[in-house]
């Protein structure tokens, strides 16, 4: 994988590739940037520049037998620990190499920018959460205590070290701490508020932004068939997370789910339709934790977007036809007394998705509360959420 085919970031591969050069390179350094920002892409990017024979001053040389072997994702001395669980294939004592072929296929698919959500529907969990488990720590060790194939470095990167399960974390520790001679650690992150504290401490940290809104249009306008209005319209509303951007792009013509699920659950809601707020959420359970986190991470999106509009109608939203339409008339429902209680009830949601909540139960919990906040008058005095 190259620097110059990631899009954007060219603080960040300036400052990557200075490290090497001036042989300033952390022995375990934690690669942090939201999705879609390409962190993973640059993990593997870097870990091929520093092995690369023939590097250039900006880039991998890929004609070296070490760029050959990074480009297929198949170097004897590049290491991949990953979020699991077990499937029809792997039914027992999963560990990140059973799943290889399934991670360089995505990897090479994707180009490096993939999701959560799209590797757990690649491995067929996309209905359960996977953790990086006491097996793949204790892997870890006994593969970095081996002598590197070919290469100078041996590299490990752990993506989504978030996901590592607490009972993991000490088999890491020393290692990471005091690894072998000429041995690298890159974990990729999308919430470091997450990630056990006793592995933050031990790592440098490599913040990764957002990919600008005119790097992710000219990734699109140069990987798809569609027209510069089309990419930027689909730039602005991935909002730099070209995993978002892509998906925005192949749903092109086709309704937004998101968008109509939303619409019609407030509808609900404002309406205090409790037969259909009771079944919204039965609807809901089959989709997957995954897309019900995206799904509420939209719906933040809305409220935020909606008081934004109640301040100033004449701003430019990242919102367009119905969506947008919407978005204006819904914002007369959402303003200071409320939106703070509404975002911290889908924000539970979310905390509660991720521990494998009743999804039936949580959404008929949550619409009866929204039912009541969408009812508060701007006029009214903030009051408590239990209400």
């Amino acid at each position: 994988m190259f620097f110059r085919d990631i899009p954007g970031q060219q603080a960040t591969k300036e400052r990557l590739i200075r490290t090497v050069r001036e042989n300033r390179v952390s022995h375990a350094q934690l690669f942090l940037g939201p999705e879609g920002s390409g962190n993973l892409a640059l993990a593997i990017a870097y870990a091929q520049y520093i092995n690369c024979r023939d590097r250039s001053l900006s880039d991998s040389c890929g004609l070296c037998p070490s760029c050959i072997k990074y480009n297929k994702l198949a170097h004897p001395d590049l290491h991949f620990i990953y979020p699991i669980a077990k499937t029809r294939e792997v039914d027992e004592k999963p560990v990140s190499r059973l799943f290889m072929g399934h991670w360089r296929k995505l990897l090479i698919e994707k180009a490096g920018f993939i999701s959560l959500f799209d590797w757990y529907e690649e491995i067929g969990i996309e209905k359960k959460q996977g953790i990086i488990n006491a097996e793949d720590a204790s892997e870890v060790v006994r593969t970095l205590s081996y002598k590197s194939f070919e290469s100078e470095y041996k590299v490990m990167i752990i993506w989504m070290v978030e996901k590592l399960f607490h009972a993991a974390a000490p088999k890491l520790l020393k290692i990471i701490e005091e690894p072998p001679e000429k041995t690298l650690f890159i974990l990729v992150s999308e919430n470091a508020d997450q990630v056990i504290n006793t592995i933050l401490s031990r790592t440098q940290l490599v913040k990764i932004p957002r990919i600008s809104d005119e790097d992710v249009e000219d990734a699109l306008l140069s990987r798809y068939e569609i027209g510069r209005e089309m990419a930027r319209k689909v730039a602005l509303l991935a909002n730099g997370n070209l995993v978002e951007a892509t998906l925005l792009v192949s749903r092109t013509g086709s309704e937004n789910y998101n968008f109509e699920q939303f619409r019609n659950w407030m509808l609900m809601c404002w309406s205090n339709n409790v037969p259909k707020m009771l079944g919204f959420g039965s609807g809901l359970s089959s989709l997957g934790r995954e897309k019900l986190k995206d799904f509420f991470a939209y719906g933040l999106r809305i409220v935020r977007s909606c008081l934004i509009y109640r301040h100033n109608e004449n701003i430019s939203l990242k919102f367009e036809g119905k969506e947008l339409e919407f978005v204006q008339k819904f914002s007369t429902f959402i303003h200071s007394n409320n939106a703070v209680f509404i975002t911290e009830e889908f924000e539970k949601a979310l905390f509660h998705i991720e521990r494998n909540a009743n999804i039936s139960i949580l959404f008929a919990d949550l619409s009866i509360t929204m039912a009541k906040l969408l009812k508060i008058p701007m006029v009214e005095t903030p009051v408590s959420k239990k209400m």
